[in-house]
């Protein structure tokens, strides 16, 4: 408007003849008839009378966004519109989607000088059949008149839905009903008919994998094969089931629904776990109770150390999402003692075996023949000999378990990357330190790992290798000890240094400039408060004198990441439609979860869906885990409440976890195998859901669609085995078992040797000496302390930031390498009964061997096989 002003002022100021026939022209070779009309026979009447229709379109302009797609309407439009115009609305859909376009058609029409243009809009509204047209009234004196829809006339313009209402309280896996409600334990619940297909081969004794969708009431299926298997004993003997969850929140969550359908029943129930495992004799919850809820590795510790004799105490054994029964993944170690005993010819009875999933996958399967050969695997390692899936009763499930329909949405990377180039310049600066530290080793090579060329800053692939330059380092072995720990302490300092930066062009890559600054930031001010040697008060300083252009680069407006204005259009349009949505946002990373929170939280358009987060319990380089309490409490508060409308995750929630009221999945620059598509995308379970896949990266897209052909390819395979003879079957099964087995036997069970000689640890950072092995004791078997005064004078203390009582300690300080300018963590000291002593992780520490000064790392306690003498409260007193 402010350029037609200009246009027209210039215009007036013309002194050559024929301007005004010029421009009657123009308007007329540009399509604006309505226009050249009313200006060439002086009436605009007909354009003022345009008004009253323009008024009633600003006021339905929100109606018309919900309810029009214009790609329906456009071609019976298209006379009322320039060409300009109607091309502008098809990209606008294309690009961001039918909302926005209705938008875009909504503006062109209001400024339309066509007379018919409402008229044309009645007729396409009509034709299409649209709700819209009974408010679109164009008769005279019925502008003020409005009808509003009932909620159920609203229609979908791009998404099929089979959808029926859950009776109350059926399915318990999604805790469909209010624990006030008495009634819902108490009254027995009618299983669906193709639950009980499912069912079916289990309540026959068979072992069986029941592979079914995300949402249709696996758990309940298995509360059905549970009830059955127990009430079918005689008098005087008894069933005794185990239930394994893989995932501590679904563990969580799997314990409470059978303690609420069961305890109506007289059953007892309980559950161990990895957090309540420390106070608890595992042997006797097995004894006194029915039903026993474990994640697995407390089977596979309490069968290793003879707690639990042998399988044969259960009489049902239950895998939740049991594709994970691979390799020496806890599933499989259960299995193995199960399918040794069964091959061993032993005269004990094996438990029945059951497993759920929504998807067995194919592994890296190319085709048909060899994805079939994988699941036949996967059977032959759970022992089973029938696939369930819902066949006679696929109607009904449709009906219940909608599918959501899934976008791909290509997103534009930022054109230009200040931010980027300054960061890859303190890199550069970085590497060049590092590779002049190099420069001193000499003929001592680190096996080509100090070429530093060819390497993109900011992927994965850097992340990767810098890990890997790290570790070397770690244990590099010089004959002077000083000039040891002088290099070591600078190489880890200078990758360190590298890794961070890394991750913040990995930030700001798919969040915004300003997290990225702000990690950054953070990490210096970390740096600034621990050792600050002289290496690190350079680098620090080389980054601060950068900081003030970062600063700015941060605040500016037209440095906003693409990506995000992509992600805003997507949640905005979906609240509008649905101001009820509930979302899971998939990210890859803790960091890019805690940038996308500071992102909602900060935008004005978007706090209102005041986002919780959910992430795994591990620890990573930057982060700390959530604890189970944690997880449990967000996921609570996120099932109940409808005030948290987002959630934003990390592969922990794509597996699993019952969050039934999600209707939007949005998986941002996120994607893994078959397994975890159909998870991911099976956490949108309500009533029109859909699932949205953001990415910048092509690859990214090509590989979901792998996958989706790989689901078909997994479908197909298991209804070629359904198809096959039993016995046919059941001869494949134990062929592959008794290969499978020979191949475990010829590798041997063999412990680890013990190594017995003493060694030292040294700190991982700057080499100082830290302890011997010999003065090393464990704590409840996976506690790690150091006891005698030498070891006091290695280490110092600072107050914990976050002091609390953990399990059988009580945590009270953190600790740190005692030689200065190092400060490396080391681990935290605790309150134990009435001791207070250090308590250390390995990760922080190079072990080298006494006699050879081979240097090694470990990143767990168990992977290091040396004498390990339990902690004696009689030695701490002397």
């Amino acid at each position: 408007m402010e350029a037609a002003t200009l246009f027209l002022k210039f215009l007036l100021e013309l002194q050559e003849e024929g301007w005004f026939r010029g421009f009657l022209d123009a308007l007329h070779h540009a399509g604006y008839s309505g226009l050249y009309e009313a200006i060439e026979s002086w009436d605009f009447h007909k354009i003022e009378k345009l008004e009253e229709h323009r008024s009633l379109l600003r006021r339905l302009q929100p109606e018309f966004k919900t309810r029009i797609n214009p790609n329906d309407i456009l071609p019976e439009l298209s006379e009322c519109l320039i060409n300009q115009e109607c091309e502008e609305i098809r990209q606008v859909c294309s690009n961001k989607g039918p909302m926005a376009g209705a938008e875009k058609m909504v503006e062109c029409l209001l400024r339309s000088d066509k007379e018919n243009w409402p008229k044309y809009l009645k007729l396409a509204l009509e034709k299409e059949e649209s709700n819209f047209s009974e408010l679109w009234i164009i008769e005279k004196g019925a502008k003020e008149e409005t009808k509003e829809l009932e909620d159920g006339e609203i229609e979908s313009s791009d998404v099929q839905i089979f959808y029926k209402e859950e009776p109350e309280c059926q399915n318990l896996s999604q805790n469909s009903c209010p624990p006030s409600e008495a009634s819902c334990t108490q009254s027995p619940i009618k299983p669906r008919n193709y639950q009980l297909e499912l069912a079916r081969p289990a309540l026959e004794g068979k072992n069986i994998i029941i592979c079914a969708p995300t949402g249709c009431g696996k758990t309940f299926v298995a509360l059905l094969i549970c009830e059955h298997h127990l009430q079918k004993f005689p008098r005087g003997q008894k069933g005794k089931i185990v239930f394994f969850a893989n995932q501590l929140p679904v563990y969580e969550q799997q314990k409470s629904v059978f303690l609420k359908y069961f305890e109506r029943h007289g059953y007892k129930i309980a559950g161990i776990s990895g957090a309540t495992v420390e106070n608890i004799s595992v042997d006797q919850i097995v004894e006194n109770n029915d039903i026993i809820i474990l994640t697995p590795q407390i089977l596979v510790n309490s069968l290793k150390n003879g707690t639990i004799p042998s399988l044969s105490v259960f009489t049902l054994m239950i895998f939740d999402e049991c594709h994970n029964t691979s390799k020496l993944h806890p599933y499989n170690v259960i299995m193995f003692h199960y399918l040794d005993q069964k091959l061993g010819g032993s005269s004990d009875p094996l438990p029945q075996v059951i497993g759920l999933t929504a998807s067995v996958g194919v592994g890296d399967a190319k085709n048909t023949t060899e994805a079939t050969e994988y699941i036949c695997k996967l059977c032959a390692s759970l022992d089973t000999s029938v696939v369930a899936t819902v066949k006679d009763n696929l109607e009904e499930l449709e009906e219940i378990v909608y599918k959501p329909q899934k976008f791909f949405r290509k997103v534009k990377s930022r054109t230009t990357n200040t931010f980027k180039c300054i960061i890859s310049e303190l890199m550069k600066e970085t590497e060049s330190l590092a590779k002049s530290i190099f420069g001193e080793l000499g003929t001592i090579s680190l096996e080509n790992l100090s070429q530093f060329q060819n390497r993109n800053f900011g992927t994965q692939k850097y992340e990767q290798w810098i890990v890997a330059v790290q570790k070397k380092c770690a244990v590099l072995h010089l004959p002077d000890k000083d000039k040891e720990s002088r290099i070591c302490t600078a190489l880890f300092l200078y990758t360190s240094h590298l890794r961070k930066f890394n991750d913040a062009l990995l930030i700001n890559e798919h969040a915004r400039t300003k997290d990225a600054l702000d990690y950054l930031k953070d990490f210096f001010s970390n740096v600034r408060s621990a050792g600050f040697d002289e290496i690190e008060q350079d680098l620090t300083r080389r980054f601060e004198e950068k900081l003030p252009e970062l600063e700015s680069i941060s605040m500016d407006p037209s440095n906003e990441n693409p990506k995000l204005k992509d992600l805003c259009f997507i949640l905005q349009e979906e609240y509008h439609l649905n101001p009820e949505t509930r979302t899971i946002l998939f990210v890859k990373t803790r960091a890019l979860v805690d940038a996308l929170k500071k992102w909602i939280e900060e935008n004005s358009k978007l706090s209102f869906l005041k986002p919780d987060i959910l992430t795994g319990r591990g620890k990573t380089n930057q982060n700390i885990g959530m604890t189970l309490p944690a997880q449990k409490c967000v996921l609570d508060a996120f099932r109940a409440s409808g005030d948290k409308k987002i959630l934003i995750a990390t592969s922990v929630a794509d597996e699993g976890i019952d969050i039934a009221q999600c209707n939007l999945v949005i998986l941002y620059e996120y994607v893994g195998n078959v397994i975890k598509m159909i998870q991911t995308r099976g956490r949108g379970r309500a009533r029109g859901s859909k699932c949205f896949l953001l990415t910048s990266n092509d690859d990214v897209i090509e590989k979901e669609k792998i996958n989706i052909y790989k689901e078909k390819m997994m479908n197909d395979s298991i209804l070629s085995l359904q198809a096959w003879d039993e016995t046919v079957f059941k001869k494949k099964i134990h062929q592959i078992q008794i290969h499978e087995k020979f191949i475990r036997d010829s590798q041997g069970k063999a412990e680890p040797a013990l190594d017995k000689k003493n060694k030292k640890l040294l700190c991982r950072k700057c080499k100082a000496f830290a302890c011997h092995t010999a003065d090393i004791r464990v704590i409840e078997e996976c506690h790690y302390t150091v006891v005698g005064d030498a070891f006091k004078e290695c280490f110092v203390t600072k107050a914990h930031p976050r002091p609390k009582s953990v399990g059988i300690f009580e945590k009270k300080a953190k600790v740190f390498c005692a030689r200065q300018n190092c400060s490396h963590d080391w681990g935290i000291q605790v309150k134990y009964k009435t001791f207070e002593i250090p308590i250390i992780k390995i990760e922080s520490f190079v072990v080298e061997d006494i006699a050879t000064g081979e240097q090694r790392l470990y990143a767990k306690w168990r992977d290091f096989h040396f004498e390990k003498l339990p902690f004696d409260p009689a030695e701490m007193s002397k």
